[in-house]
């Protein structure tokens, strides 16, 4: 059995708005990683119910969500590019007939999944990694204000702006979000709940 309890790390003394957004983003992400507790890697990779989904992977993904998000913060919509293959439509990516699938969206799939070679110490490792850059980066914002244009895809709408305080509310209700699932698909592996 493997042990994936999250440490945190003193953070320097911050406004009251970063330090309430960042404990609330370390209380979900601790909920999050709580629900593989104690799990092997054989069963963190397991997918219980009928997607592809699996505690390492929900981990994965939340901390490759994360990392992209804060990137955005500091470098804007070229940290989060969508684009297509020549030829491939948004028609054709959405309906899986693209001849090609860009290496982004290769990425996002795979990030659901526990990869051969990968172990959940691993994954909780490189999640803790991308906690406390969340941290440095929020600490060093001049403001939570600071405001970059979505990038374009179907799902933005045009013209569309998060500020670095929108992107922690994002990232914070979607870890909290996959925590939820993570909570089923623990039942679903051993019948143990996280909490």
């Amino acid at each position: 059995m493997t042990d994936v309890t999250a440490t945190t790390t003193p953070r320097p003394a911050l406004d009251p708005e970063r330090s309430d957004l960042l404990a609330e983003l370390a209380t979900v992400r601790a909920a999050l990683t709580a629900t593989a507790r104690g799990l092997s890697d054989e069963q963190a990779g397991q997918s219980p119910t009928v997607s592809t989904l699996s505690l390492a992977g929900l981990i994965k993904h939340v901390a490759a969500i994360e990392e992209s998000w804060l990137r955005f913060v500091i470098e804007g919509p070229s940290a989060m590019s969508f684009d297509l293959p020549d030829g491939v439509t948004w028609a054709d990516f959405a309906a899986g007939t693209a001849r090609e699938f860009p290496q982004w969206a290769i990425d996002h799939q795979n990030n659901f999944r526990m990869l051969p070679g990968e172990t959940l110490a691993g994954i909780v490792e490189r999640y803790e990694q991308v906690a406390a850059r969340t941290e440095e980066v929020v600490a060093g914002l001049p403001d939570l204000s600071v405001t970059h244009p979505l990038p374009e895809a179907p799902w933005n709408e045009p013209g569309s702006t998060h500020s670095a305080r929108r992107v922690l509310m994002h990232v914070i209700a979607e870890t909290a979000q996959h925590a939820g699932h993570a909570d089923i698909l623990r039942e679903s592996l051993d019948g143990q709940k996280s909490t």
